[in-house]
């Protein structure tokens, strides 16, 4: 089918940017799915009409889904996490999935430092210091300088390496931890997860989400990290095991975490409220004017390319 046939039906899961879901009603036949009094019934009876689905990074598409749209061709999501999609299910049906990679690298790795640098320089603590008019009576205790320490990335993908750049700019010494080496990076890799949380003074997380790194920064590796390093996260928030993170920054076992992720977002954990040695984002690592435009047209062009040329401008690595 091509663009000049009669437009594809497309199934939205979840909503989307009010601009994406504009130019997606005007290339596509485009169904909400959550504007359906029923949705269950409505794929039930209409599930088999729909080539594409678009769906994003925190909604997905289960099994049961796409089970349940026997002519589903191409899936378009809406951000780099594929956690929440299940690509085996696609990959059984040859079902191409389309993502956002690299267009969000370089917000993604400034909330990392912005957090980095919020947490050990004690940023946000020190605004709630003046606020309440403490500076009056006392003074602010110290931060940690950020220039020269070492900063340890787990996962040195496309947005790992992207940290790894800034922190050039702060004279820091880089090593990281992956499954397997990267080729052509003058990073060091250390094997062992737990010598690189040993050897960091800040331990930022950038792995990819899902069963295989669910509570890969664990209470063991947060002992190794130990009470003058600090712990970043802007992956997922299953990645940590949040009750080991709470106990840790409880007890000051870190010296303080910078979070943009949770487990089970939007209810963050209220053990984190209280504790001024974290600073809590609500994911928004990529949230700026100019990414989630770059990511809205990715999603589109994902989709348009499917229909008019039969692949994708970007495809998720096949499961």
């Amino acid at each position: 089918m091509t663009m000049n046939d009669q437009k594809p039906r497309v199934l939205q899961l979840g909503r989307l940017l009010p601009w994406l879901e504009e130019q997606l009603a005007g290339h596509f036949d485009l169904v909400l799915l959550a504007q359906q009094p029923d949705p269950q019934a409505y794929l039930a009876g209409h599930g088999r009409e729909f080539a594409g689905a678009v769906t994003s990074a925190a909604v997905g598409i289960d099994a049961a889904t796409i089970e349940a749209l026997p002519a589903l061709k191409v899936i378009s999501s809406f951000g780099v996490g594929l956690d929440k999609i299940d690509l085996q299910a696609a990959a059984r049906r040859g079902i191409p999935v389309g993502y956002t990679p690299d267009v969000l690298n370089d917000c993604v790795a400034d909330t990392a430092f912005t957090l980095l640098l919020d947490v050990a320089r004690r940023a946000s603590e020190a605004d709630r210091f003046v606020r309440r008019g403490a500076w009056l009576n006392e003074k602010f205790p110290l931060a940690t300088r950020v220039s020269g320490k070492r900063l340890g990335i787990v996962g040195l993908g496309r947005i790992g390496r992207t940290i790894a750049r800034r922190a050039s700019g702060f004279d820091m010494e880089i090593r990281y931890h992956n499954r397997r080496p990267v080729e052509g990076v003058p990073y060091g890799y250390e094997a062992s997860l737990l010598e690189l949380a040993r050897w960091a003074d800040f331990l930022v997380v950038a792995a990819a989400g899902g069963a295989e790194s669910r509570s890969l920064i664990s209470a063991e590796v947060l002992q190794a990290l130990g009470p003058k390093g600090f712990l970043v996260n802007i992956a997922r928030g299953t990645v940590v095991d949040e009750a080991a993170l709470i106990k840790a920054l409880q007890d000051k076992a870190i010296a303080g975490a910078g979070l943009d992720v949770y487990v089970d977002e939007p209810r963050v954990p209220e053990g984190l409220f209280a504790l001024d040695n974290v600073v809590l984002l609500p994911h928004v690592a990529s949230a700026t004017h100019e990414t989630r435009q770059a990511m809205a047209d990715l999603v589109l062009e994902n989709l348009r390319a499917f229909f008019s040329e039969g692949k994708l401008k970007a495809a998720a690595p096949v499961a």
